[in-house]
């Protein structure tokens, strides 16, 4: 269980991951010692997992968002590995996610435009093993966040 503390630190590394040590601990009334100790204890128990940047994908000219759903032909264990060690290599693929329901894998993906999305359907995604796609281009992102909800 987290206290309250720890919980603050958290949220303060959600919105700010390159806040500097002073000024979390600042923000979560601790001494700069406590709060590293406490950061640390967070990393070791698996509660933060890493730092990264958010980039701008119209400037990395990947404006184009795609939720494809994935149907692979046989649902057995091989055709399941196959398809996510083959995923795992994909640069523009930014998550998969095996769901239940009336298809095998949902995967979220970034390219430049509609031809961009053409070619990396027919050359990268759709192959051995995958039966059907249906793809849902993003026309506007009314929510985009990596921050989860901290109770």
């Amino acid at each position: 269980m987290l206290d309250k503390i720890s919980k603050k630190i958290l949220a303060e590394l959600q919105n700010d991951g390159r806040i500097s040590n002073v000024e979390l601990a600042a923000r979560v009334n601790l001494s700069p010692a406590a709060c590293l100790e406490r950061v640390r204890k967070l990393h070791e128990a698996g509660y933060i997992m890493g730092y990264t940047a958010q980039l701008n994908p119209q400037l990395l000219d990947v404006s184009l968002l795609v939720f494809i759903e994935v149907v692979l032909d046989r649902t057995t264990p091989e055709v399941f590995d196959a398809f996510k060690q083959s995923v795992q290599l994909i640069p523009e693929v930014l998550e998969c996610h095996m769901v239940a329901g009336g298809f095998d894998y949902l995967v979220k993906a970034r390219v430049k435009d509609m031809a961009a999305y053409r070619e990396f359907l027919g050359k990268t995604l759709l192959q051995k093993g995958v039966r059907e796609t249906h793809t849902y281009a993003v026309m506007e992102e009314v929510k985009n966040t990596t921050k989860l909800p901290i109770r």
